[in-house]
């Protein structure tokens, strides 16, 4: 078949303005494709960095709006494997105003456990020391710092939504992370302050720092089964990722919306494909006329014709993973609050992926012309009107 390579290659481009159409449709689908792909493979797929792969959240088992008494934190610190655990609690609350752009995550947390539980954040020791001996300093992500060009000193306020107060906030830190560098933490002791008696006293979260990998998931099962049939409340734990990807699927199953947009545009590629190879084929029956009298065999004919398809999609499909790895970068830098989005890649299983699955819309969509012309008999290929 190699033999038949520069016959293959002129007749991909004997209709250039119609190829270079059908690749740049394919590699636009594609990219939208690799896009989602690499987005599935992110969520269901990808491990936790080595730092969140021994982290636990714990929660109220009904949701998270509902809150647990503090007094858990000791019986947790009990269960074996569990190295610290740290009360956290998001705070919401608005920042200048409430359009997107200005929205971030807030957290009260306890800084003298902060830095033990999130061991990858690197801060100067001086800050950390200033961090946790003001109570009404802040910890701020760089990439934050940086979009909002806030420095070492600057006010912040936060006005207050789900707790009736107002932050009154001084940068005192400022942290470098792989991820979730736009992230603000406070001294929980200032939000506990500053709240009515009968609301103190009360955990959002219990963010657990485990011993190893391998006791996550013991840790978890031990925890639960403890507050079982709790008065108080009854906790769910889970991994630190898991946790996370809780948020996703409060929008919904978003497993099967990827999967249905994949399916729908994978269609979509095969049916512009296959419409571009049954215009070619049927522009160049008494070609393949001429050809089978010049003595080529059906199988020739019909694999030049494959080859030419699979061509148009695979460059295609190359071009479409390059538009996706940008994207996936923009996605990178854009502000998320989903954490598996801050490491979004195509990663080179999704891109091989992307480009077998162009080779085989390529290869199924020219089957059927491809087969037709292969097999119409020499005669009436000759007969043929262009």
């Amino acid at each position: 078949m190699f033999r038949y390579l520069p016959l293959v290659v002129k007749n991909c481009w004997r209709n250039r303005r119609r190829t270079t159409l059908t690749i740049v449709s394919i590699g636009a689908s594609l990219c939208l494709l690799g896009v989602l792909m690499a987005i599935y493979h992110a969520f269901y797929f990808s491990d936790p960095p080595p730092e969140q792969a021994l982290r636990l959240v714990t929660r109220n088992r009904v949701s998270l709006t509902f809150q647990m008494p503090q007094a858990y934190r000791e019986q947790i610190k009990q269960i074996p494997g569990v190295r610290e655990v740290m009360i956290s609690q998001w705070f919401g609350g608005k920042y200048k105003d409430s359009r997107p752009e200005n929205m971030f995550a807030r957290f009260a947390s306890e800084p003298d456990r902060l830095f033990t539980i999130h061991g990858e954040m690197k801060v100067p020791e001086d800050q950390k020391k200033a961090f946790q001996r003001e109570r009404s300093a802040c910890l701020v992500g760089k990439a934050l710092a940086d979009k909002y060009g806030w420095k070492l000193g600057d006010k912040i306020t936060i006005v207050g939504d789900i707790f009736p107060m107002n932050l009154e906030l001084t940068i005192r830190a400022i942290y470098e992370a792989g991820i979730g560098n736009e992230t603000l933490y406070f001294n929980r002791e200032y939000l506990e302050e500053s709240l009515p008696v009968r609301r103190r006293g009360f955990a959002g979260t219990f963010n657990i720092l485990a011993d190893s990998p391998e006791s996550v998931p013991r840790i978890a099962s031990a925890l639960d089964a403890r507050f079982r049939n709790s008065s108080a409340a009854e906790t769910k734990t889970e991994a630190e990722q898991a946790f996370q990807l809780g948020f996703v699927s409060a929008l919904g199953n978003v497993k099967l919306f990827l999967l249905s947009i994949c399916a729908a545009v994978t269609f979509t590629i095969m049916l512009v494909s296959a419409n571009t190879m049954a215009m070619s084929v049927r522009e160049r029956v008494k070609e393949v006329g001429v050809l089978r009298t010049l003595g080529f065999t059906p199988g020739a004919i019909l694999g030049m014709i494959l080859s030419e398809a699979v061509a148009i999609s695979v460059i295609g499909g190359i071009i479409g993973c390059g538009l996706a790895s940008v994207l996936c970068g923009a996605v990178r830098s854009a502000p998320v609050f989903i954490q598996q989005l801050k490491t979004l890649s195509l990663a080179p299983s999704v891109a091989a992926a992307c480009v077998g699955v162009a080779a085989v819309i390529g290869l199924v969509s020219a089957a059927v012309p491809a087969w037709s012309a292969s097999r119409t008999p020499i005669v009436e290929a000759l007969r043929a009107s262009d």
